[in-house]
């Protein structure tokens, strides 16, 4: 079991070293080249998890071609190959779906989907302000959805999942709320309100502004899930990098979420990240770096994802905004917010019955 916990740690550094760095190093390099075919699908599994298999394998395609490493370069070849296409399909039936809820009066932004570009999660997210029953009737009478059952976290989220016919990708569509327990109402408006355009291989959403990029990307890593991806890394890198960030806009909208030392938290560990993988570390305000509750020292690899502990800093992140939403008098988001913990413990008591808390969380 150790033997197998210490690959996976290593096959998840070679996905960091291979999507942070730009240019990775030789060693990066010779590591792939050393794989059997068992661990080159361990390694192809790891990279579908953290949605970066496009920009894992397109690298290693590069490299094994120009060294004359036929075999590897064909492996790589034939994961590009496949993903590409599972993308493609899955873009046109994005562009179709937001299309008909515009359409239909039911504003729509797509988040972090399009963030993982040129990679693509295994679900489809979306934001709308329209009504849940408007949602749910056009996606059953358009594109004959099926409704996936919904969990008590997905219920108090007003969260809906939606099964396509001729779509791999789960729908998932976010109404009116964000947060764990649908705490944010204020903040989940900014999604629609300063959304942009952007186009993807001819295809044209609506996607958050860059802050709010930001913000979601840290509810669902500090807020929710506890673990990261490479692919958040590397997406957030992109955006605290880009220019376009205005940190004082970050600020100012995650300070009334009550959620500001957790975005800041986000942000030092991404830049972290970048500088052990890369030398550098990104520039970020000093409002940033006083803000953190910690940084990059405390994510460790464990059970295929790069974790957050939950004791103390992620309990702590949460009293923090439990806090700050009730001095702020938000009673309604005081109260759903104390539904965590239990819904939290339900949900590891599930798990180790089951072995899924997917009927709670």
């Amino acid at each position: 079991m150790a033997a197998v916990v210490a690959r996976e740690a290593e096959l998840l550094d070679l996905l960091c070293s291979l999507t942070l760095n730009p240019n990775p190093k030789a060693s990066t390099f010779s590591l792939a080249a050393s794989l059997n075919g068992e661990e080159r699908e361990d390694l192809l599994s790891l990279a579908n998890s953290h949605h970066v298999v496009i920009r894992a394998l397109a690298p290693i395609e590069d490299h094994a071609t120009r060294t004359g490493n036929t075999d590897l370069a064909r492996w790589a070849a034939d994961g590009l190959e496949k993903e590409r296409s599972r993308i493609a399909n899955a873009l046109t039936w994005l562009e179709k779906i937001c299309n008909e809820l515009e359409a239909a009066g039911c504003p729509t932004t797509v988040m972090k989907s399009l963030d993982h570009w040129p990679d693509l999660g295994n679900d489809l997210d979306l934001y709308s302000t329209a009504e849940e029953e408007e949602i749910v009737a056009l996606m059953v009478d358009r594109f004959k959805a099926h409704i996936e059952a919904r969990s008590w976290g997905d219920r108090l989220a007003h969260k809906w999942n939606f099964a396509i016919p001729g779509l791999t990708e789960s729908v998932e569509i976010h109404v009116r709320r964000l947060g764990q327990t649908g705490e944010h109402i204020q903040l989940a408006q900014r999604f629609v309100t300063r959304r942009r355009k952007k186009t993807v291989e001819g295809h044209t959403y609506f996607i958050p502004a860059d802050e709010e990029r930001i913000i979601v990307a840290t509810l669902q890593r500090m807020y929710r899930h506890f673990y990261f991806r490479v692919c958040d890394l590397v997406n957030s890198a992109t955006i605290m990098e880009s220019g376009q960030l205005d940190f004082k806009e970050l600020q100012q909208a995650s300070e009334q979420a009550g959620i500001w030392p957790g975005v800041a938290t986000y942000m030092v560990i991404v830049s972290d990240h970048v500088k052990r993988y890369r030398g550098t570390a990104i520039q970020v305000p000093l409002e940033v770096t006083k803000a953190a509750r910690f940084g990059g020292e405390q994510i460790k690899p464990r059970a295929r994802f790069l974790r957050v502990p939950m004791l103390p800093q992620g309990a702590a992140l949460y009293t923090l905004q439990l806090t700050r939403t009730a001095f702020r008098g938000d009673m309604p988001a005081t109260f759903r917010l104390s539904l965590l913990p239990p819904l939290a413990s339900a949900a590891a008591v599930a798990y180790r019955i089951t072995g899924s808390d997917k009927g709670v969380w």
